[in-house]
């Protein structure tokens, strides 16, 4: 049946399997995405690590493990590797020398646009294929859920 014939008491029953199948065809395209730019082999978890450096520029490492929800000796080993990769620096800490804060390279930061633009442009050209009405409701419900997610407190971000 399609989602317009949707029984309005359904939908919040319906929402998380639809939710997560989109996430899984949204995995996919990230992965096809990743590895069209790459030529260095980047992982999931590294991959992760370098949106939240990006996002939070000069965080430190214990602060990072939180948000990873990892142990130090793991996030130690992340950052080993994408410092081997050139795409990020440890600095020290300005107030603390037992703490470490990190930076993306220019290098990561360009790895992480490729894969962005590469992701944009798969999305666009799916976007694309709706009916405008789907995408205004679309752009309205992302919008809806980035609020959600990003709230302070909430899911840990």
């Amino acid at each position: 049946m399609p989602h317009r014939d949707l029984d309005p008491q359904l939908i919040d029953h319906a929402q998380g399997p639809a939710a997560s199948d989109v996430v899984d065809l949204l995995d996919l395209l990230w992965q096809q995405a990743r590895d069209t730019v790459t030529t260095t082999s980047v992982s999931t978890p590294q991959l992760r690590l370098m949106y939240l450096v990006d996002r939070n520029d000069g965080i430190r490492m214990r602060a990072l493990g939180k948000l990873l929800r990892t142990a130090p000796p793991s996030v130690s080993r992340l950052c080993d590797r994408l410092q081997a990769a050139g795409f990020l620096e440890r600095l020290p800490c300005p107030d603390s020398r037992r703490e470490v804060s990190l930076r993306l390279t220019a290098g990561g930061r360009d790895h992480l646009e490729r894969i962005r633009s590469e992701r944009a442009a798969t999305l666009t050209l799916a976007i694309e294929a709706m009916a405008q009405a789907d995408r205004l409701a679309l752009a309205t419900g992302l919008a809806a859920l980035q609020s959600a997610i990003a709230a302070p407190g909430r899911l840990g971000l």
